[in-house]
């Protein structure tokens, strides 16, 4: 039997030190300035927040089609 093993995206986070995010974050604060980044993290929230209000509402309205549909049998009468 063969094992398969694959890699997560998640992974990739994983194997970030604590030395490499505080780069990531001077050089994130050094682009955008210290005003900048409020403004961006509350956009990112706006825009998560919709995605998942759209992708409730989708949900929903599978499950309220699946709830109107009747039952059909096709049974024949032989």
């Amino acid at each position: 039997m063969t094992a398969v093993l694959v890699k997560s995206p998640l992974l990739l986070f994983q194997e970030l030190g604590m030395t490499e995010l505080l780069l990531i974050a001077l050089v994130v604060l050094l682009l955008f300035g210290g005003k900048k980044i409020p403004e961006l993290m509350r956009g990112l929230g706006k825009g998560i927040r919709e995605f998942n209000d759209a992708k409730n509402n989708v949900r929903k309205e599978i499950e309220d089609g699946m709830k109107d549909q009747p039952a059909t049998t096709d049974h024949k009468n032989a």
